[in-house]
């Protein structure tokens, strides 16, 4: 059950943070047939809250109010040594009694207060991990990746990846269609590749002046062709194992995963837009054929190629 979702919230309130659990969860999209969620604000105290923005966020609940909670969202708040023990004891009732918990970047040091993440894994900002393993020695934090579902915590990295673990639990709780749908309301992708990896700050080789953007791009472009990572590699002037390497560096994750995710999206747009056979789609992207296709489609989407068209196809398709 998806219904009843509580914002909790700390000074500093960081807004971005908040704004992505009252995006996803506190505008009615019934109007789309989209589900409706009594959204809610709580922290440890009602009243007005600053921010870390300067101006100053209305908190009309305290902490009594995630015991009407399906999901609470803790979003994100500058570090600290101590939290609200009536907060803390709030978190541990709500998933006590089987709601569950969703943080968003710092918002895991609170989750840890409360020790909801001991012997869990874990993840928060990648500028964080470090003190996150530090002050919990008991769970196991994940710097590399934008989001843990270690249900029913689940912990995600910094900023924009609360958007990424709202969207994968309403697709697991309510399935990828509703996800999709609020997905295309926000503008963003339902489902992104690659880890926090991709954005983290490290120092760039000296003095070789490659980049991958060369062979990104060819690969974009020849999407029905098979390429080895020996033959990639090769065309960035790379050995294999440097290929690799800085491929992940510069995109998060693997060539094989990278690719299957652009043939998807490519995918996707051609059943949007086209009347075109699965199997020609399949051809067309990359997957060879229909069941290869289909096989892609249900581990990345959750959904069939035939669904997905008669959800978002242009009139036009039929």
């Amino acid at each position: 059950m998806l219904k009843n979702v509580v914002a909790v919230v700390l000074e500093e309130v960081h807004p971005f943070e908040l704004g992505v659990a009252a995006e996803v969860f506190g505008l009615d999209r019934s109007d789309d047939g989209l589900p409706r969620y009594d959204f809610a604000i709580a922290g440890a105290r009602t009243g007005p809250h600053r921010t870390h923005a300067g101006f100053t966020v209305d908190v009309p609940h305290g902490p009594e109010r995630l015991a009407e909670a399906d999901l609470v969202v803790v979003t994100a708040t500058s570090l600290r040594e101590g939290y609200p023990e009536p907060l803390l004891d709030a978190l541990r009732a709500a998933v006590d009694r089987g709601a569950r918990v969703l943080s968003i970047c710092s918002g895991a040091f609170l989750l840890g207060a409360a020790g909801l993440l001991d012997g869990r894994r874990s993840t928060t900002h990648w500028r964080h991990a470090d003190e996150l393993a530090a002050r919990h020695p008991l769970t196991t934090v994940e710097p590399d990746v934008l989001y843990v579902d270690a249900d029913p915590v689940i912990t995600s990295a910094g900023t924009a990846a609360g958007i990424d673990a709202c969207l994968h639990l309403v697709r697991r709780l309510q399935g990828a269609e509703v996800a999709r749908g609020i997905a295309r309301r926000m503008v963003v992708a339902p489902h992104r590749e690659g880890g926090q990896a991709q954005f983290v700050d490290r120092p760039l080789p000296e003095g070789d002046g490659e980049s991958l953007s060369p062979v990104l791009d060819w690969m974009r472009h020849h999407l029905d062709q098979e390429s080895t990572v020996e033959q990639l590699a090769a065309r960035a002037h790379m050995s294999p194992r440097t290929f690799a390497r800085r491929f992940q560096q510069e995109t998060g994750t693997t060539p094989h995963r990278w690719l299957v995710g652009q043939r998807l999206l490519l995918a996707q747009r051609l059943l949007e837009s086209t009347a075109e056979p699965v199997d020609a789609i399949a051809a067309r992207c990359g997957f060879g054929n229909a069941a290869t296709l289909r096989h892609h489609f249900g581990r990345r989407l959750g959904t069939t190629p035939l669904a997905y068209r008669r959800c978002f196809a242009e009139p036009a398709v039929g």
